[in-house]
């Protein structure tokens, strides 16, 4: 089978081997699959070891089946999350599932730049949905990374009312403002690219502000906010300078929800502001088995829209869609298997 594998810091597109059914659990065909960041990040940053094919963010159909799980049988059109908890760790039972050392360990074989992948029986029973009509195949394949982002949601516990800033307007700051919004939330956000301004305030954000400085960003929001400022502010873009931003934006006792990692250990947030004005800081990292339910109903009544800022390549021209997204060419990436 066809198959995008990671050969020193480059994709190349070459024939290995379909995964065989030898266990418990399904084949499916991928349609498509979403180009993550994270994707990109291993790649470029040579974070996968010379064979490995990446891609989790998956639409596909069962084409072979091995379970006892009758909710599922071959034909059917289904979306997935690759990790899967054990739901039996004290993780889990605090309902932190990301953490789990099972949910870290799990995955989809090999991954979703490939025709075919091998899902195990655990993620039938848990992180794996049906679908039908209601969504495109680009559409479907959304449900891993608004999942991801209404538990950054979540846990940050927007409501009625609060003030929510999100710096970086990509497919994820873009996806977290509709969120937020949904929640009851007035949202702003801010970008470097005016294309980017453009949707987010076409997509329903209350204000949307080119960067420039920070002091001019700072400005623009507080009069616009009577010198409130954020309740809570979301970190969806890996730049340094977004975490001085963030920590001038957010009120004090307000949120910082870090949803994107910088690219060294120098991004730290100024302790002295942490504890004099009692910030919070928050990380969230990947969704819970109910978090891809509530996201697929989410998209499925048309709450969160995904269709305007994506772009699909076929699998060969995937080297072509990392670089287009790299140099923002494009805002988001859906490869076509």
């Amino acid at each position: 089978m066809k198959a995008a594998v990671y050969k020193q810091k480059k994709v190349e597109v070459v024939d290995i081997n379909r995964p065989v059914l030898t266990d418990n659990g399904a084949i499916i065909k991928v349609r498509g699959c979403g180009l993550c960041g994270s994707d990109i990040v291993k790649y470029k940053e040579d974070l996968v070891p010379t064979g490995t094919v990446l891609g989790h963010e998956v639409v596909g159909e069962i084409v072979e089946l091995r379970t006892e799980n009758e909710n599922f049988k071959v034909g059917d059109k289904v979306v997935l999350g690759h990790h899967v908890p054990c739901f039996q760790c004290r993780y889990c039972k605090n309902e932190s599932y990301s953490m789990c050392r099972n949910f870290k360990e799990s995955n989809i074989i090999p991954g979703g730049f490939a025709e075919y992948i091998y899902v195990s029986a655990a993620h039938l029973d848990s992180t794996i949905f049906k679908i039908n009509g209601e969504l495109s195949d680009i559409e479907a394949s959304f449900t891993e990374p608004v999942a991801c982002c209404l538990r950054a949601i979540k846990r940050a516990n927007i409501g009625v009312g609060d003030n929510v800033f999100i710096i970086g307007l990509g497919s994820i700051g873009l996806i977290m403002g509709q969120l937020a919004k949904h929640y009851g939330a007035r949202v702003a956000g801010c970008d470097l690219l005016d294309e980017r301004i453009s949707l987010a305030l076409e997509l329903g954000f209350d204000e949307a502000y080119k960067y420039t400085t920070l002091e001019e960003t700072r400005n623009l929001y507080m009069l616009k906010t009577n010198h409130i400022g954020a309740d809570k502010v979301f970190l969806t873009s890996g730049s340094l300078s977004t975490i001085p931003l963030a920590v001038s934006l957010v009120i004090d006792g307000g949120v910082v929800v870090v949803f994107a990692s910088v690219p060294s250990e120098e991004g730290v947030f100024a302790n002295n502001d942490i504890y004099y004005r009692e910030l919070t800081i928050m990380g969230s990292y990947s969704p819970s088995p109910q978090d891809l339910c509530d996201s697929l109903n989410l998209l499925k009544n048309n709450i969160i829209k995904v269709g305007n800022f994506t772009t699909a390549y076929d699998l060969n021209k995937i080297d072509e869609a990392i670089n287009d997204t790299v140099t923002n060419k494009i805002i988001k990436a859906y490869i076509k298997l």
